[in-house]
């Protein structure tokens, strides 16, 4: 049986902001498009500068008394708004905590696979919350569980920085990770690596292009 299709009823968000002929009020302060200050005119004086200059009447700060406004383009104005906001949002930098589970009598091939994990979180700049599980008779040595933590932050090789000490609730034992500076800095240089081999590549290029060309010419003189 087809399940039935929601409809999003909620009204579209709509641009609240007053333009022209929509600011309804006899007077308003107004700034010119470079900024300068022209002072208290009447709305309709207003609206023939804007129209005189090709340019919107757009009201900046409806709460002031009078209403504040500027002569812009309202489309370009808008457009550029759009794009900071988007910027903004893209260098906002998420963060996601992952989880790794360990036990206290965990073998070596899998305490290495599970370091492995943390250090690629670590790298991606995630924070690591890592929790040791204990069972039966484990939970009366918690400073296993401990150590088996420092171990971890030890090994790490300075890739991580403690950001909750170890803690235990219940049968449960756990410590927060999260990117030391010292990540940045192995990023940085990657990306380094990564531009320098680009580099290299593109002269590379370049190079069998211009041996293309010579190999090119020399058979056409040759002809």
């Amino acid at each position: 049986m087809p399940v039935p299709r929601r409809f999003d009823r909620r009204p579209p968000e709509r641009d609240t902001t007053r333009i022209n002929e929509r600011i309804r009020v006899p007077q308003v302060r107004l700034i010119g498009a470079d900024g300068e200050q022209l002072g208290i005119v009447d709305i309709n004086d207003a609206l023939k500068r804007a129209q005189e200059a090709e340019l919107d009447l757009v009201e900046v700060a409806p709460g002031s008394k009078p209403p504040v406004t500027r002569l812009l383009d309202y489309s370009k104005y808008k457009y550029e708004q759009e794009q900071k906001q988007k910027q903004a949002r893209k260098h906002q930098q998420q963060v996601n905590i992952r989880e790794i589970k360990l036990r206290p009598k965990i073998a070596t091939h899998d305490y290495e696979t599970k370091k492995g994990h943390v250090e690629r979180f670590l790298k991606h700049r995630d924070k690591v919350k890592v929790t040791i599980m204990f069972r039966g008779r484990e939970q009366a040595h918690p400073e296993r569980g401990r150590d088996l933590l420092q171990k971890l932050f030890e090994d790490l090789d300075g890739l991580a920085t403690i950001e909750s000490a170890p803690l235990q609730e219940g049968r449960n034992m756990s410590m927060l990770l999260g990117p030391s500076k010292e990540v940045d800095k192995l990023l940085g240089a990657e990306e380094a690596d990564d531009a320098a081999a680009a580099a290299d590549d593109t002269a590379a290029v370049d190079t069998a292009a211009v041996d293309a060309a010579a190999v090119d010419d020399a058979a056409a003189d040759a002809s």
